[in-house]
Protein backbone atom coordinates (compact mmCIF):
# COMPACT_ATOMS: atom_id res chain seq x y z
CA UNK A 1 0.00 0.00 0.00
CA UNK A 2 1.45 3.40 -0.90
CA UNK A 3 1.98 6.15 1.66
CA UNK A 4 -0.87 8.36 0.47
CA UNK A 5 -3.43 5.57 0.52
CA UNK A 6 -2.33 4.32 3.92
CA UNK A 7 -2.64 7.78 5.46
CA UNK A 8 -6.01 8.37 3.79
CA UNK A 9 -7.48 5.13 5.10
CA UNK A 10 -6.24 5.81 8.61
CA UNK A 11 -7.44 9.41 8.54
CA UNK A 12 -10.90 8.58 7.18
CA UNK A 13 -11.35 5.86 9.79
CA UNK A 14 -10.55 8.31 12.54
CA UNK A 15 -12.71 11.02 10.92
CA UNK A 16 -15.82 8.85 11.02
CA UNK A 17 -15.09 7.79 14.60
CA UNK A 18 -14.72 11.39 15.69
CA UNK A 19 -17.78 12.49 13.73
CA UNK A 20 -19.87 9.97 15.61
CA UNK A 21 -18.41 11.13 18.88
CA UNK A 22 -19.45 14.70 18.17
CA UNK A 23 -23.09 13.63 18.42
CA UNK A 24 -22.88 10.96 21.08
CA UNK A 25 -20.23 9.66 23.45
CA UNK A 26 -21.25 6.79 25.68
CA UNK A 27 -19.42 5.77 28.81
CA UNK A 28 -20.13 3.34 31.60
CA UNK A 29 -18.46 5.63 34.15
CA UNK A 30 -20.22 8.46 35.94
CA UNK A 31 -17.47 11.04 35.37
CA UNK A 32 -18.15 14.23 33.44
CA UNK A 33 -17.04 14.27 29.85
CA UNK A 34 -16.71 16.75 27.04
CA UNK A 35 -18.11 16.47 23.55
CA UNK A 36 -15.32 15.66 21.14
CA UNK A 37 -14.96 18.37 18.50
CA UNK A 38 -11.24 17.97 17.91
CA UNK A 39 -11.09 16.83 14.30
CA UNK A 40 -8.16 18.72 12.78
CA UNK A 41 -4.84 16.89 12.87
CA UNK A 42 -2.08 19.35 13.71
CA UNK A 43 0.75 16.82 14.03
CA UNK A 44 1.04 13.10 13.27
CA UNK A 45 3.41 10.31 12.47
CA UNK A 46 1.92 7.43 10.50
CA UNK A 47 5.32 5.63 10.31
CA UNK A 48 5.20 5.17 6.54
CA UNK A 49 8.92 5.36 5.75
CA UNK A 50 11.01 2.35 6.78
CA UNK A 51 14.21 2.78 8.77
CA UNK A 52 15.11 5.16 11.57
CA UNK A 53 12.24 7.31 12.93
CA UNK A 54 11.76 10.61 11.09
CA UNK A 55 14.35 13.04 12.50
CA UNK A 56 12.10 16.00 11.61
CA UNK A 57 9.58 14.66 14.15
CA UNK A 58 11.55 12.79 16.80
CA UNK A 59 14.67 13.07 18.96
CA UNK A 60 16.42 10.23 20.82
CA UNK A 61 17.24 10.03 24.50
CA UNK A 62 20.46 8.01 24.71
CA UNK A 63 22.04 6.24 27.68
CA UNK A 64 20.88 5.41 31.17
CA UNK A 65 20.04 8.87 32.45
CA UNK A 66 20.56 9.90 36.05
CA UNK A 67 19.79 7.00 38.39
CA UNK A 68 18.17 4.98 35.61
CA UNK A 69 16.25 8.01 34.28
CA UNK A 70 15.23 8.73 37.87
CA UNK A 71 13.32 5.46 38.22
CA UNK A 72 16.07 2.87 38.80
CA UNK A 73 15.52 1.48 35.30
CA UNK A 74 17.92 -1.14 33.94
CA UNK A 75 18.06 -0.46 30.20
CA UNK A 76 20.46 1.53 28.05
CA UNK A 77 18.53 3.54 25.45
CA UNK A 78 20.07 3.52 21.97
CA UNK A 79 19.23 4.74 18.47
CA UNK A 80 20.22 1.44 16.84
CA UNK A 81 17.89 -0.36 14.47
CA UNK A 82 18.18 -3.34 16.82
CA UNK A 83 16.17 -1.31 19.34
CA UNK A 84 14.01 1.01 17.25
CA UNK A 85 12.89 0.71 13.65
CA UNK A 86 10.06 1.74 11.39
CA UNK A 87 8.99 -1.14 9.16
CA UNK A 88 5.81 -2.17 7.36
CA UNK A 89 4.00 0.98 8.51
CA UNK A 90 4.71 0.51 12.22
CA UNK A 91 7.21 1.79 14.77
CA UNK A 92 8.89 -1.06 16.65
CA UNK A 93 10.59 -0.27 19.97
CA UNK A 94 12.41 -3.40 21.06
CA UNK A 95 13.78 -4.31 24.49
CA UNK A 96 16.72 -6.71 24.20
CA UNK A 97 18.55 -8.63 26.91
CA UNK A 98 22.24 -8.04 26.17
CA UNK A 99 25.37 -6.65 27.78
CA UNK A 100 25.79 -3.12 26.43
CA UNK A 101 27.96 -0.33 27.85
CA UNK A 102 27.53 -1.52 31.41
CA UNK A 103 23.82 -2.33 31.19
CA UNK A 104 22.13 -5.72 30.91
CA UNK A 105 19.32 -4.55 28.62
CA UNK A 106 18.85 -2.16 25.70
CA UNK A 107 15.77 -0.39 24.41
CA UNK A 108 14.77 3.01 22.96
CA UNK A 109 13.09 6.28 23.86
CA UNK A 110 12.02 9.04 21.48
CA UNK A 111 10.58 12.51 22.12
CA UNK A 112 9.27 15.51 20.22
CA UNK A 113 11.10 17.94 22.50
CA UNK A 114 12.02 21.08 20.56
CA UNK A 115 10.33 19.70 17.44
CA UNK A 116 6.64 19.62 18.32
CA UNK A 117 5.20 20.99 21.55
CA UNK A 118 1.61 22.07 22.23
CA UNK A 119 -0.76 22.97 25.03
CA UNK A 120 -4.21 21.35 24.96
CA UNK A 121 -5.77 19.11 22.29
CA UNK A 122 -6.40 15.43 21.74
CA UNK A 123 -3.33 13.19 21.80
CA UNK A 124 -3.66 9.55 20.81
CA UNK A 125 -1.63 6.56 19.70
CA UNK A 126 -2.54 3.09 18.50
CA UNK A 127 -0.23 0.63 20.23
CA UNK A 128 0.27 -3.07 20.81
CA UNK A 129 2.04 -3.65 24.12
CA UNK A 130 4.59 -6.29 25.19
CA UNK A 131 4.16 -8.78 28.00
CA UNK A 132 6.35 -9.94 30.88
CA UNK A 133 7.51 -9.07 34.38
CA UNK A 134 9.67 -5.94 34.44
CA UNK A 135 8.54 -4.37 31.15
CA UNK A 136 7.39 -0.75 31.33
CA UNK A 137 6.12 0.82 28.07
CA UNK A 138 4.71 4.34 28.16
CA UNK A 139 3.11 7.04 25.99
CA UNK A 140 3.31 10.35 27.81
CA UNK A 141 3.75 14.13 27.75
CA UNK A 142 6.23 16.31 29.61
CA UNK A 143 6.16 20.07 30.12
CA UNK A 144 8.72 22.16 28.28
CA UNK A 145 11.81 22.32 30.48
CA UNK A 146 14.17 23.80 27.91
CA UNK A 147 15.00 26.99 29.80
CA UNK A 148 16.16 25.04 32.87
CA UNK A 149 14.45 27.36 35.34
CA UNK A 150 11.51 25.05 35.99
CA UNK A 151 12.18 21.39 36.69
CA UNK A 152 10.12 18.23 37.27
CA UNK A 153 7.55 17.91 38.77
CA UNK A 154 6.81 21.65 38.52
CA UNK A 155 6.84 21.42 34.71
CA UNK A 156 4.04 18.82 34.82
CA UNK A 157 3.78 15.31 33.41
CA UNK A 158 0.78 13.67 31.76
CA UNK A 159 1.01 9.88 31.48
CA UNK A 160 -1.47 8.98 28.74
CA UNK A 161 -0.64 5.28 29.06
CA UNK A 162 1.64 3.37 31.42
CA UNK A 163 1.61 -0.39 31.74
CA UNK A 164 3.20 -3.08 33.88
CA UNK A 165 4.16 -5.99 31.66
CA UNK A 166 3.16 -8.47 34.35
CA UNK A 167 -0.43 -7.12 34.31
CA UNK A 168 -1.44 -7.48 30.65
CA UNK A 169 -5.09 -6.44 31.13
CA UNK A 170 -4.48 -3.13 32.95
CA UNK A 171 -3.18 0.31 31.91
CA UNK A 172 -2.81 3.48 33.96
CA UNK A 173 -3.42 7.17 33.28
CA UNK A 174 -1.81 9.72 35.60
CA UNK A 175 -0.59 13.25 36.17
CA UNK A 176 2.43 14.44 38.14
CA UNK A 177 2.95 17.92 39.52
CA UNK A 178 4.16 19.74 42.63
CA UNK A 179 2.74 17.93 45.65
CA UNK A 180 1.39 15.00 43.63
CA UNK A 181 4.32 13.27 41.96
CA UNK A 182 5.96 9.83 41.88
CA UNK A 183 4.09 7.56 44.31
CA UNK A 184 1.63 10.37 45.08
CA UNK A 185 0.58 10.92 41.44
CA UNK A 186 -3.09 11.42 40.62
CA UNK A 187 -3.92 8.21 38.77
CA UNK A 188 -6.57 5.75 37.73
CA UNK A 189 -6.40 2.31 36.12
CA UNK A 190 -8.42 0.83 33.28
CA UNK A 191 -9.00 -2.92 32.99
CA UNK A 192 -9.60 -4.29 29.52
CA UNK A 193 -12.70 -6.52 29.55
CA UNK A 194 -12.16 -10.03 28.16
CA UNK A 195 -8.88 -9.23 26.41
CA UNK A 196 -5.19 -8.36 26.88
CA UNK A 197 -3.18 -5.39 25.71
CA UNK A 198 -0.40 -7.59 24.30
CA UNK A 199 -2.62 -9.52 21.87
CA UNK A 200 -3.94 -6.66 19.72
CA UNK A 201 -3.68 -2.93 19.09
CA UNK A 202 -5.59 -0.44 21.23
CA UNK A 203 -6.00 3.34 21.05
CA UNK A 204 -4.80 5.29 24.05
CA UNK A 205 -5.68 8.97 24.25
CA UNK A 206 -6.40 12.08 26.22
CA UNK A 207 -8.44 15.18 25.59
CA UNK A 208 -6.80 18.08 27.39
CA UNK A 209 -8.26 21.52 27.84
CA UNK A 210 -8.24 24.31 30.41
CA UNK A 211 -8.72 22.67 33.80
CA UNK A 212 -9.46 19.12 32.66
CA UNK A 213 -7.74 16.05 31.23
CA UNK A 214 -9.96 13.19 30.03
CA UNK A 215 -8.46 9.70 29.57
CA UNK A 216 -9.63 7.18 26.98
CA UNK A 217 -8.93 3.62 25.91
CA UNK A 218 -10.50 2.78 22.55
CA UNK A 219 -12.65 5.92 22.93
CA UNK A 220 -14.05 4.75 26.27
CA UNK A 221 -13.72 7.53 28.85
CA UNK A 222 -12.43 6.04 32.09
CA UNK A 223 -11.01 9.00 33.96
CA UNK A 224 -11.29 12.78 34.23
CA UNK A 225 -8.76 14.79 36.23
CA UNK A 226 -9.43 18.42 37.15
CA UNK A 227 -7.93 20.89 39.66
CA UNK A 228 -10.46 19.60 42.19
CA UNK A 229 -8.74 16.19 41.97
CA UNK A 230 -5.54 17.58 43.51
CA UNK A 231 -4.55 17.60 47.18
CA UNK A 232 -5.58 20.72 49.07
CA UNK A 233 -3.34 23.63 48.18
CA UNK A 234 -1.62 21.86 45.27
CA UNK A 235 -0.99 23.78 42.06
CA UNK A 236 -2.53 22.80 38.71
CA UNK A 237 0.40 23.21 36.27
CA UNK A 238 -1.33 22.09 33.07
CA UNK A 239 -2.42 25.52 31.85
CA UNK A 240 1.10 26.98 31.92
CA UNK A 241 3.36 25.30 29.37
CA UNK A 242 3.57 23.54 26.06
CA UNK A 243 4.19 19.80 26.42
CA UNK A 244 6.10 17.36 24.21
CA UNK A 245 5.43 13.69 23.40
CA UNK A 246 7.47 10.71 24.63
CA UNK A 247 7.36 7.04 23.60
CA UNK A 248 9.57 4.53 25.38
CA UNK A 249 9.92 0.95 26.54
CA UNK A 250 11.76 0.72 29.85
CA UNK A 251 13.07 -2.44 31.52
CA UNK A 252 12.86 -2.63 35.29
CA UNK A 253 12.41 0.36 37.54
CA UNK A 254 10.44 1.34 40.60
CA UNK A 255 7.06 1.04 38.88
CA UNK A 256 7.39 -2.54 37.62
CA UNK A 257 10.33 -4.23 39.36
CA UNK A 258 13.02 -6.22 37.59
CA UNK A 259 12.48 -8.93 34.98
CA UNK A 260 12.50 -12.48 36.24
CA UNK A 261 13.34 -15.85 34.75
CA UNK A 262 9.91 -16.03 33.13
CA UNK A 263 10.37 -12.78 31.18
CA UNK A 264 11.02 -13.57 27.52
CA UNK A 265 13.26 -11.29 25.44
CA UNK A 266 13.22 -9.57 23.04
CA UNK A 267 9.91 -7.78 23.59
CA UNK A 268 8.35 -5.09 21.41
CA UNK A 269 6.11 -2.07 21.82
CA UNK A 270 4.56 -1.62 18.35
CA UNK A 271 3.04 1.74 17.42
CA UNK A 272 0.73 2.09 14.41
CA UNK A 273 0.42 5.88 14.62
CA UNK A 274 0.61 8.92 16.87
CA UNK A 275 -1.76 11.86 16.21
CA UNK A 276 -2.49 15.21 17.78
CA UNK A 277 -5.71 17.13 17.12
CA UNK A 278 -6.36 20.75 18.05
Amino acid sequence: MNIKNKFSIKFLTKYFILSGLIFSISCSNDESQTITTMNEIVWADEFTIDGTPDSSKWNFDIGTGQNGWGNNELQYYTDRLQNIEVKNGMLHIKAVKEAYLGSSYTSAKITTKGVFEQKYGRYEAKIKLPWGQGLWPAFWLLGDDSNGSVIWPQIGEIDIMEYRGQQPTIVHGSIHGPGYSAGEAITKSYSLPNDRFDTDFHIFGIEWGPNYINYYVDDVLYNQITPSSLPAGAEWVFNDNNFYIILNLAVGGSFVGSPNTQTVFPQEMIVDYVRVYN
